[in-house]
Parts: C-alpha cells; sequence; structure tokens
C-alpha cells in the first residue's frame, strides 16, 4: 500500500475488491430501502406475495421513527455505505472510518429490528429480511478488509 501525505492510501487489490462489493451490495440497500420509503410515505400497500407478517411489520409502529420511515433512515444508511466505499475504493482515510462507523451502527439497528419482529410482532418482513442479510453481508465485508497501515508522520 502506498501512502502519500494528502490523506490518501492506494488500497490493495483485495481492499479494492472488497470495496467494490460493498458499494455493490449498498446500491441493492438503496434499491429496497427506496421501495418501502416511498411505500410509506405514498400510502401504499408493499408487494409482499401474500405474506400477512410483512403487512404486520410494514403497519406497525416500529416502522416510523415521528413521521419518518424507517425505510427512509435506511435509504440514507445505505447510500452513506455506496458513498464512502466508493471513496475509500479511491484512498481516502477518512472515508474508511465513516464506512465503518455507518456499518456498525447499522449492524446494531438491524440486530434491534430483528428483535422487534421476532419477538414483539412475532412477523417478518420480507424485504427487511433481505436489508438484515445485505446488513450482514456489509458487516462481513467491514470484518474482512485488512486494516489501514499506519501513518509515519
Amino acid at each position: 500500500m502506498e501512502r502519500t501525505q494528502t490523506g490518501m492510501s492506494t488500497p490493495s487489490r483485495a481492499t479494492l475488491i472488497i470495496y467494490i462489493l460493498t458499494a455493490c451490495i449498498a446500491l441493492v440497500g438503496v434499491a429496497d430501502a427506496t421501495y418501502l420509503a416511498v411505500l410509506a410515505f405514498t400510502g401504499e400497500t408493499a408487494v409482499c406475495g401474500g405474506s400477512e407478517g410483512c403487512f404486520q411489520v410494514l403497519g406497525s409502529a416500529y416502522a416510523k421513527i415521528g413521521r419518518i420511515p424507517v425505510a427512509a433512515f435506511g435509504v440514507t444508511a445505505y447510500f452513506t455505505v455506496f458513498a464512502s466505499a466508493t471513496f475509500a475504493a479511491f484512498g481516502y482515510r477518512t472515508a474508511r472510518k465513516i464506512l465503518a462507523i455507518t456499518i456498525s451502527l447499522m449492524f446494531l439497528y438491524t440486530l434491534w429490528l430483528l428483535s422487534v419482529q421476532a419477538f414483539l410482532l412475532h412477523a417478518f418482513c420480507r424485504y427487511c429480511l433481505v436489508s438484515a442479510a445485505m446488513v450482514f453481508l456489509l458487516t462481513g465485508l467491514l470484518v474482512a478488509t485488512p486494516p489501514a497501515p499506519r501513518s509515519s508522520s
């Protein structure tokens, strides 16, 4: 890994591949969360294939924080992961930190939402489970990312 004095470093090939995968998964997350956010804002019903659990979860009090759908926060979080992974791929060290913090917060919130579905609502939403799977993948990629070299300044 080559170091520069501008807060940038050239990532290794393996690290670059991890950032590209992270950005791609985040884009799928943006699509999933955007779909649910648009439905929540328009009052439409999700296409859940007849799954009652989906309707129970998306219509519950836990699906919003105040008047804002949780999915809207998901759009923001997934886009932050996409942008941070893209900048990290170009060697921006600050982007690595933002990426790690965002994915860690997403992981913790996903655990909370999964426990709400399992233990409070006793129902699961397919779109939410897809999002949870993506967050788990993102977390795995974050853990697999080699640490950034320490600067000698």
